[in-house]
């Protein structure tokens, strides 16, 4: 049986959030060189959040209890 196609954008999404992971959990926003709308996927799945730390702007993974 033929596996689902995935489109690019799904997989540079969970590059993403796997390099997040790598770092910690958390980057700064303007060293993440992904797209807009890999960005954007993980914002609208509730899987990272954008924080304000003053200083710039942090993606942060949310915490899956």
């Amino acid at each position: 049986m033929a596996r689902p196609k995935k489109n690019g954008n799904d997989l540079t999404a969970t590059n993403l959030l796997h390099s997040l992971r790598c770092r910690g959990g958390s980057a700064p926003l303007h060293t993440i060189y992904f797209s807009n709308v890999a960005i954007q996927s993980l914002l609208e799945q509730n899987l990272v959040k954008v924080k304000n730390t003053g200083c710039g702007f942090v993606l942060e993974l949310i915490e899956q209890t």
